[in-house]
């Protein structure tokens, strides 16, 4: 079989790697056939990622999506680099079949199917710097007063790191009238004292973000951990399923064959010679004996 049967987008998993915070991809996949097919996702790395779902089946010229999530790492591997793989394994199921339907024997090789494999490599993206603020060209009043303006909008939503508002130099100020030399450096001093004081406020307040940020992580590792326990759960119910099956088919077949077997062994019973005629013989037998030795 030439055709593919699935049509992966994108064709790697990009992971934005920040320390100690979770990481998620999306990864479509499209059925290009008329046909059902099911298909099946594993990893290098089982215990660092958690997908969702790990199995499922796509119906003719239709998509599908699955989520990989990466858990928050304490390390960050030298240069980016990951070495972890995807592996994607798809194969044509019969029309109408279920995810609940699927069995791990669908995927096996040794039984003659069409199987496809495709590889996905990781891609770890550093996140995004922040914005830096650089001085603009142009009027030095101008400016100084829009960064007075930028630091009091920043107090008042309680932003941390607030820079130095910029220094007007001396032949500057010397072109300057006096009064609004003066009244900007009174703006200047009240930015700065409320400041000082949300700087106070704030180390408390990252406590809590802290706080929170750790416990929803904890609860997101919780959830992938009780998530994959249930497709376990779920594998196993499917193989005792089929071993009941099994046994059921067995029990059938022992029944055939106990009823054949009866069957036989009435057949031959009917092929001897019935009791009456076993009788009359004997009472023949009896009476020819006593007329011959009265």
């Amino acid at each position: 079989m030439t055709t593919e049967l699935l049509q992966i987008h994108p064709s790697e998993l990009r992971f934005v790697f920040e320390l100690k915070k979770q990481s998620s991809c999306l990864i479509q996949l499209g059925n290009k056939i008329d046909q059902y097919i099911a298909f099946k996702v594993k990893t290098t790395s089982p215990k660092k990622y958690c997908v969702r779902p790990n199995i499922g089946v796509i119906k003719p010229n239709e998509k599908c999506d699955f989520t990989v999530t990466m858990q928050a790492q304490r390390t960050a591997p030298p240069d980016m680099n990951c070495k972890d793989k995807f592996l994607i394994i798809s194969t044509v199921v019969p029309f109408g079949i279920t995810e609940d339907d699927i069995t791990s024997d669908m995927f096996a090789k040794d039984t003659g199917k069409y199987i496809e494999e495709k590889k996905l490599k990781v891609v770890l993206i550093s996140p995004p710097s922040s914005p830096v603020l650089l001085p603009v060209n142009g009027d030095v009043k101008q400016d100084q007063s829009n960064q007075i303006n930028g630091l009091k909008d920043r107090v008042l939503s309680g932003i941390e790191n607030i820079p130095p508002p910029l220094r007007v130099s001396a032949e500057v100020n010397g072109l300057e009238p006096a009064l609004d030399t003066r009244e900007d450096k009174t703006d200047v001093d009240f930015v700065l004292s409320h400041a000082e004081n949300v700087g106070d406020m704030n180390p408390a307040k990252d406590d809590v973000q802290l706080n929170l940020a750790k416990g929803c992580e904890e609860l997101e590792s919780r959830l992938c951990m009780m998530d994959s326990k249930l497709r376990e759960a779920e594998v196993t119910m499917m193989k005792l399923n089929e071993e009941k099956r099994a046994n059921i088919k067995e029990k059938d077949l022992l029944k055939n064959e106990l009823e054949v077997l009866k069957r036989k062994r009435n057949a031959k019973v009917q092929a001897g010679f019935p009791l009456l005629f076993v009788c009359m013989v004997a009472m023949v037998g009896v009476a020819v004996g006593y007329y011959l030795h009265p």
